[in-house]
């Protein structure tokens, strides 16, 4: 069975990159435009389907990805979802924010498809 993983970003051509990147290795993706639109996707799957993995970007509009990361370790069916953080905010204070909300890990834009890929793996393996 393939994994699902969530990727979460304002910017569609990082969507359609990363989403390009993880269908090529056999992942199943879902799509959305913001941490409004993950926890609404999220919400409305089936009861039959879960979300494997999140990525998320940090800066998008009506609920960036710290909240998002905070609202699903909040949730018990999601609390133990690994979350990467995929963010064009390279300081130190960012990464440990981003951890100390409950990321596993933190990846700087740009990045290569291969360390995506290579993350997502130590996660889902």
């Amino acid at each position: 069975m393939s994994h699902t993983i969530l990727v979460v970003d304002d910017s569609p051509t990082v969507v359609k990159f990363v989403s390009i990147s993880l269908k090529n290795q056999g992942f199943k993706v879902l799509t959305a435009s913001d941490g409004m639109d993950a926890i609404e996707k999220i919400s409305t799957l089936p009861e039959t389907e879960k979300v494997d993995l999140v990525i998320t970007d940090l800066n998008m509009p009506n609920l960036d990805g710290y909240s998002l990361i905070e609202t699903l370790r909040h949730n018990v069916k999601h609390k133990d979802t690994p979350i990467i953080i995929l963010s064009s905010e390279e300081g130190d204070d960012d990464q440990e924010r981003g951890i100390q909300v409950g990321a596993n890990s933190y990846l700087v834009k740009p990045f290569k498809s291969s360390l995506l890929v290579e993350e997502v793996a130590k996660y889902l393996d």
